[in-house]
């Protein structure tokens, strides 16, 4: 095997981290999965231990070393985010692979390239958080991805954040008690409703993650009837679809055209009520063609390592 036959695509997220390796053909020949490289949350340190694990695992299943991929690609969450880190991600990269082929970039890179096979048009990824991205004739651009603070509007966070609002006023008495309020205290194994404070918020406290798994209280209670749980999810999927409009603006689609959209991510793609409430927004709006993902995001990054070798071998002759 030379150092032109396969490719490495990383795709990074709020929960796990996909390797998958590609040879000339497309073909999957290698799979692993590390945890989340959100360095936000693991740190630096924690998220280079674990792209090193991930690597050697794949380059231990081929019996190779990085040193023989033909190109990688490092699809990071809260890459290009910070002019310190960013750096020092790159560079660990390099240390990693031992080689300059390679790129390093946001992970909503995976979820287009993915979706949309590396073509133009849009892809919107709702998981742990939320972010947009699409390509047109070369051009690029990015929407959302704010972090879970202020943003990540639509993502399995953002519902989770509003779904334990809602359980507030419920327990307060400012909502009316809905299937979601029973299904928190179940979950959570509440004595008293107070107790989600400190479940939250205390000091063994639940992580960015954690908190994003709520989501599925949400969706589970909306799917028993929960007005307030569907209203929720119906707002999550606006607030999707608001992504989608900006992204169509800022890459200079004409008003005729009829944009690719796709979608990633388990929020759109485990959520019956979000995924068809998006599509809804999107089709009202006119100009969008619905496109059901083709790939998973991490083997769009590998298809995305391939296609930039494409670019570096061309800049080289």
């Amino acid at each position: 095997m030379t150092a032109r036959d396969c490719f490495l695509g990383v795709d990074g997220g709020g929960t796990k981290t996909e390797f998958v390796c590609i040879d000339v053909a497309g073909t999957v020949i290698a799979r692993a999965v590390t945890g989340t490289t959100y360095h936000l949350e693991v740190g630096l340190e924690e998220t280079v231990r674990r792209l090193e694990q991930g690597i050697g695992a794949v380059c231990g299943d081929l019996g190779i070393t990085p040193a023989v991929l033909g190109f990688a690609f490092f699809g990071l969450p809260a890459y290009g985010e910070d002019n310190v880190a960013d750096p020092q991600l790159h560079a660990a990269c390099r240390r990693l692979l031992g080689h300059d082929r390679y790129a390093c970039g946001n992970d909503v890179v995976c979820g287009w390239a993915g979706s949309l096979g590396c073509e133009d048009g849009i892809n919107i990824v709702a998981g742990t958080g939320s972010i947009g991205y699409g390509e047109r004739q070369g051009k690029a651009a990015r929407v959302g991805g704010w972090g879970e603070v202020f943003g990540d509007e639509g993502s399995a966070h953002w519902i989770a954040i509003r779904g334990l609002a809602l359980f507030s006023r419920m327990s307060d008495g400012r909502a009316p008690k809905g299937v979601l309020y029973d299904r928190i205290v179940e979950a959570l194994s509440l004595r008293n409703d107070l107790d989600l404070c400190e479940r939250i918020m205390g000091p063994a406290g639940m992580g960015r993650g954690e908190i994003a798994s709520l989501a599925s209280l949400v969706s589970g209670a909306a799917a028993e009837g929960d007005i307030g749980a569907q209203a929720i999810l119906v707002s999550a999927a606006e607030e999707l679809a608001a992504l989608a409009l900006a992204l169509r603006d800022r890459l200079g689609f004409s008003p005729e055209a009829l944009v690719p959209v796709s979608w990633s991510g388990g929020v759109l793609l485990r959520e019956p009520l979000v995924r068809d409430a998006f599509l809804a927004e999107l089709a009202g709006r006119g100009g969008f063609a619905a496109v059901e993902p083709r790939y998973d995001p991490a083997y769009g990054a590998a298809l995305y390592a391939q296609r930039l070798a494409g670019f570096v071998a061309r800049a080289d002759t």
